[in-house]
């Protein structure tokens, strides 16, 4: 499969890279429209805020790219920061437009507990994943993984999907649910790091190449 890592300046580019690399796919990390148009597979990464992250993807003249390619059906992976830009909003540092992919927004996870006491942010660390109740994760990117296998996060802020037919797994967060993978058709996202779980994630970036 080809496939193209969106280079847009932010975050864990070469890592994501050197997982499919790992994995004997020789993607390439690039902007270049031509380029990116020919792919079959797009993966969008990212660590850092939101509303920079969506002007340099405007920057580069990158969001109709992303766009035509869902139109086309082909499948597009925001990983991070790249799957809360799959939605239509975020709250980080104000008001921001996302791609609007995806019916929902960002908001930030909660820093008090019901009972007032602090909560852990950011969430930085290993996290079991589950499905959403009556939901099985057979014919996703997660069909290789059990239900409870942990994976890796590093996020303070969390997409909070309009539809929860489009929310694939979630975990809990110091007694927070939070919305871990998200899958619309053939738009994917992540909040989870699967370049940095292990042998289960590379597990999930193996299942996106099949066919």
């Amino acid at each position: 499969m080809n496939v193209a890592v969106i280079d847009y300046g932010m975050g864990n580019l070469h890592s994501v890279l050197r997982a499919f690399e790992h994995l004997g796919v020789p993607a390439s990390l690039t902007d270049d429209h031509a380029l990116l148009l020919r792919a079959e597979l797009l993966v969008l990464p990212g660590v850092g805020a939101f509303g920079d992250g969506m002007a340099e993807l405007n920057r580069r003249r990158l969001i109709p790219l992303l766009q035509r390619h869902v139109s086309q059906g082909k499948p597009l992976v925001g990983i991070c920061l790249g799957m809360q830009m799959l939605f239509e909003t975020s709250e980080e540092f104000g008001e921001h437009k996302g791609l609007g992919l995806l019916p929902g927004g960002v908001t930030a996870i909660p820093e008090r507990r019901q009972d007032g006491s602090r909560r852990r942010v950011p969430h930085v660390g290993w996290e079991e994943i589950v499905p959403p109740t009556e939901k099985s994760w057979r014919h996703t990117p997660l069909a290789p993984l059990a239900p409870g296998t942990a994976m890796y996060f590093v996020h303070s802020f969390a997409a909070q999907p309009a539809d929860p037919a489009h929310i694939l797994a979630i975990c809990e967060h110091d007694g927070h649910p939070i919305c871990a993978a998200v899958q619309r058709d053939n738009v994917i996202g992540f909040q989870f790091h699967p370049e940095k779980s292990g042998p289960a994630g590379l597990a999930i970036l193996r299942a996106l190449l099949s066919p």
